[in-house]
């Protein structure tokens, strides 16, 4: 695919005085009327020229704040076909209202090219040092581009020395917790529209609080969490407490849908538009029309499908986050819909970034706001509430299929157990393990032995047990216990360095490798059983 190479820049006060020398002399009396300024006596290229006379571009895009007849002259100054976008801008030193600009300029710019990949380039010394900084961050973010600067009649390209997404992002989701805090005052059971999600724990307190936050705007979504930790409930919640819940709910999971398929399944296609095209089809886009599309497992987009999302996403000139056009396959029609977006992974988007699977540009679509969705683990107290939620409900999808059937309870035994277990799979396999014991289970009273077999747990498994936390009594033995996770940690770190013993030690802080092949034998460890 052809790579298109565009260049944005604003027009700066210089950049029209360098152009006065060689404008008529009625013209050189107009600029400096409307520039309040004397023309330049020199005749200088200045910086947006020079950087033009230095490197090649397929397009040139500018935008600038002054008279619209400058403007204009500039253009046929400059050459190259340059178009200049005339806006209104009181004050060039307004961060907002320079980012608002630059950020739906740079949205139109990054719309147009078609039948290529867009390389974008972003000119930093033309304009103020507010319209610099501006460009920088989104550079650096929602519109990845190369920086270019001029000095001295010399251009060159310009490293700037972070990543927003790789280098900050993570930072501060890691420390979401701490920033948001004031969040966690409510359960889910005092906020409209979450009152089906189960628990009281400040994690789950904290991602009420933010997903309620986020509701009550039409912005796209980004749930993040480990598989099973109820991404789409929430998502429906966030639905359910917007003022879209009497529209509709559409998910899809874009995982389940074959690749080919997908494209189709989301825009739509027009009759005969590929062999099996029997019908127009109304993709779920459409379908959600004026309500939330759920988008899960979005890390599985493969990268062409990911360009097509994104030129959807584009935000529309004057519009709305949610206001979006689309075309069917096999189509050249633009549809209009308005829909709100909400996206779930348990991938790491940003590794894949990093990884070049997933684009930048896409990620801050989607991620306007970002949700962490805690682990079941993280969540010790509420798991009680959520086994019995879980059980009372299997009860009564049993009660009433089978008539006289006695709702079955957890024994004490069994209720430590699912406490205690680390739950890997999260809700999801902890009401799997349910189903099965209340199935299994003889009596009204499940026991733990029966939610241990219903988890058939290998010694991976096991493993991500909360050792410390195991139940006292009933056969419990400290110095076997403490073997066991001794064993468990001397197999990781052999694992971990590959089976080089000296890196093993390193890893568990011991001296020397020969400690480690003595404990090794003395504990019988099989390092490279599954």
């Amino acid at each position: 695919m052809k790579t298109i190479r565009i260049l944005v820049s604003w027009v700066g006060k210089t950049d029209l005085l360098c152009m006065t020398p060689d404008l008529s002399e009625a013209q050189q009396v107009e600029t400096f009327r409307l520039l309040g300024e004397k023309p330049a006596k020199a005749k200088q290229p200045g910086p947006l020229r020079t950087l033009v006379e230095h490197e090649s571009f397929d397009g040139i895009h500018l935008i600038s704040n002054y008279p619209v007849k400058l403007n204009r002259w500039f253009a046929e100054w400059l050459g190259h076909d340059a178009a200049v976008r005339s806006v209104e801008l009181v004050d060039p030193t307004d961060y907002p209202a320079v980012f608002r600009v630059a950020d739906a300029f740079l949205g139109e710019v990054a719309k147009a090219p078609a039948g290529g990949r867009l390389n974008l380039s972003i000119h930093l010394s033309s304009g103020t040092p507010t319209m610099a900084a501006i460009w920088v961050l989104l550079g650096k973010s929602k519109y990845p581009a190369t920086f270019f600067q001029t000095y001295a009649g010399q251009a060159r390209r310009t490293e700037i020395p972070f990543d927003l997404v790789l280098d900050y992002v993570p930072e501060l989701l890691r420390e979401s917790d701490q920033l948001f805090q004031h969040l966690a005052v409510r359960g889910p059971q005092d906020v409209a529209g979450f009152e089906q999600i189960v628990g009281d724990s400040k994690a789950i307190r904290l991602a009420v609080g933010r997903a309620q936050k986020a509701a009550v705007r039409d912005v796209p979504v980004l749930l993040v969490g480990e598989s099973g930790v109820g991404k789409e409930l929430f998502a429906r919640a966030i639905h359910a407490a917007s003022r879209r819940r009497e529209k509709p709910f559409v998910a899809i999971n874009c995982a389940a849908v074959p690749k080919d398929l997908l494209e189709s399944e989301l825009f739509g296609h027009k009759k005969g538009a590929f062999t099996g095209a029997t019908h127009e089809h109304a993709g779920r886009f459409e379908e959600a029309d004026g309500g939330t599309l759920f988008l899960d497992e979005i890390a599985e987009f493969d990268p062409a499908l990911q360009s097509k999302l994104l030129r959807v996403l584009q935000p529309v000139p004057g519009g709305r986050p949610s206001d979006l056009v689309l075309q069917r396959v096999g189509e050249t029609k633009d549809r209009k819909v308005n829909v709100r977006i909400i996206a779930a992974t348990n991938q790491d988007l940003l590794a894949r970034m990093n990884e070049n699977r997933f684009r930048r540009d896409l990620y801050y679509r989607l991620a306007v706001v970002t949700l962490k969705l805690p682990p079941l683990r993280h969540r010790k107290t509420d798991i009680p509430a959520i086994a019995g939620a879980l059980l009372a409900r299997i009860n009564e999808q049993f009660a009433h299929d089978e008539p006289g059937y006695r709702h079955k309870s957890l024994s004490a035994a069994a209720m430590q157990f699912v406490r205690t277990y680390a739950w890997p799979g999260n809700v999801r396999q902890l009401n799997s393990a349910l189903l099965q014991a209340a199935v299994m289970s003889a009596s009204d009273r499940i026991e733990r032995a029966e939610i241990e077999a219903a988890l058939a747990e290998g010694p991976a498994e096991v493993a991500t047990r909360d050792w410390s936390e195991h139940p006292l009594g009933d056969g419990f033995d400290v110095e076997k216990h403490l073997e066991e996770l001794h064993r468990r940690y001397l197999a990781r770190a052999m694992q971990e360095a590959g089976g080089v013993k000296a890196r093993a030690a390193k890893l568990l802080g011991m001296r020397n490798y020969q400690t480690l092949d003595a404990q090794l034998k003395r504990l019988g460890v099989d390092w490279k059983s599954p």
